[in-house]
């Protein structure tokens, strides 16, 4: 693992390097010149790269990516440089500008206004097209009537499991849609397939890149976690929750805390599944694309247990780009930000790896260029699509609640900390945030 971690941050440094040094005479002469900072692996940095050479053709302007490997990673350094005047011009947001470090009621400072260009004034001056737009897109990306952010794609949840190793060791296939009882059974009689050392699933009950498993559960329970002014949950609600994962660590279906803390499950490059330790991993559909990539094994695509019952899903607006309000070039960018959402030419190359596409003509590009793993995102958000609903807003100061949720967990999965404490300490974490 820490072999991987050291490939993974020598890329960034090299791709970095080769977004801007394409054109580095230009860019060191002053040429047009637009920063972009994003998140993603090898093979998205990759394709970027390609969409990138194509644009500078068309318009003289240099892209300088500065990639990082997660959504933490990310943003954090966003708000590093943005604190120190340094930041992208280019911003790529989570959905619904989460990891910003403020909440979608407009609570928490700051706001979207201290930190992104209203994109409005580039959609009348005719510089940024928005006419073919999906209205979710542009609606993900509005807060108070004005425009600031635009998604490349829409993603949702899921479960990605290995169809090979299951195939291998004669361990059932799940079916796309179960419930949680259907869920639970299915996990003990792969385990009981599984090498030692090998566990059927990773442990997503809080991990360092958010607390989509939580939300969903909550959600599903018919207790949701925050519905933009007050918390559903309760002390004893929670410790269901947490009661939940213990179980399933008890009985050996997913890894102990001190193996679990090995992956990061950013990405490909730090994940349980990709390394051969776990059978079935949560994702972000689009994310297929990369995890397929890194492994000669078949993978493939559930939903989340109980969704077909209770419709617990949602379409993410995924890869939301908004332009920096203090950005030195912001006619670039938003040029920029007009092809990657409207020209299918990106779309060839990308497939659907930052979400299916927000665009008519786009989408249509896709499809008839879909690769295997493509056409098993677009099936899976089929079905997916079938069985979701609108999301509940972001937890108040969503950075900070992702993160003591996480070192909660981890007491209670390390022993440290019983379930009950666990539970009232995570309550206490949330009033304290929803003041």
């Amino acid at each position: 693992m820490k072999r991987i971690l050291l490939l993974l941050v020598v890329l960034i440094v090299a791709s970095t390097v080769l977004f801007a040094g394409g054109n580095r005479a230009q860019a060191n002469q002053g040429s047009n010149v637009v920063r972009w900072s994003f998140w993603g692996g090898e093979g998205r940095i990759r394709n970027y790269q390609l969409t990138n050479d194509i644009f500078f053709e068309a318009t003289g302007i240099t892209i300088a990516g500065e990639p990082a490997p997660g959504t933490d990673q990310h943003f954090n350094k966003f708000r590093t440089q943005f604190a120190g005047g340094m930041a992208a011009d280019i911003i790529q947001l989570g959905g619904y500008f989460s990891n910003l470090g403020m909440n979608d009621d407009g609570r928490s400072a700051p706001g979207v206004e201290d930190l992104l260009l209203p994109l409005d004034p580039f959609v009348r001056s005719g510089v940024l097209d928005i006419s073919n737009i999906d209205k979710a897109a542009l609606d993900a990306g509005t807060r108070d009537g004005v425009l600031y952010a635009i998604s490349a794609g829409t993603n949702m949840p899921a479960l990605v499991y290995n169809r090979s190793l299951l195939e291998r060791v004669g361990a059932p296939l799940p079916r796309v849609n179960m419930t949680w009882a259907e869920f639970d059974t299915w996990l003990r009689q792969v385990q009981a397939r599984l090498p030692a050392g090998t566990y059927a699933m990773t442990d997503n009950g809080a991990t360092t890149t958010g607390s989509v498993f939580f939300g969903y559960w909550c959600g599903d329970n018919g207790t949701p976690m925050w519905d933009g002014s007050r918390t559903h949950l309760t002390a004893p609600i929670i410790q269901r929750y947490f009661d939940m994962w213990s179980g399933w660590r008890s009985a050996g279906v997913i890894p102990p805390a001190a193996i679990a803390a090995d992956f990061a499950e950013t990405n490909e490059a730090t994940s349980s599944l990709i390394a051969g330790r776990t059978a079935l991993s949560f994702i972000w559909s689009n994310m297929l694309n990369g995890y397929q990539a890194a492994t000669n094994d078949t993978l493939d695509l559930i939903m989340l247990p109980n969704a077909a019952v209770s419709n617990g899903l949602w379409a993410q607006m995924s890869q939301m780009m908004g332009i920096n309000k203090n950005a030195r070039n912001p006619q670039g960018a938003a040029q920029y930000i007009n092809f990657r959402v409207n020209d299918p030419r990106v779309w060839t190359i990308m497939g659907a790896d930052p979400g299916v596409p927000v665009t008519p003509a786009t989408r249509a590009a896709v499809a008839a260029n879909a690769t295997p793993v493509t056409e098993r995102i677009v099936r899976y958000l089929d079905v997916a699509g079938r069985h979701a609903s609108p999301p509940n807003p972001n937890m108040p100061n969503d950075t900070e609640w992702n993160s003591g949720l996480h070192l909660i967990y981890q007491q209670a999965a390390y022993g440290r900390i019983t379930n009950t404490v666990a539970a009232q300490q995570v309550m206490d974490l949330i009033n304290r945030l929803a003041r």
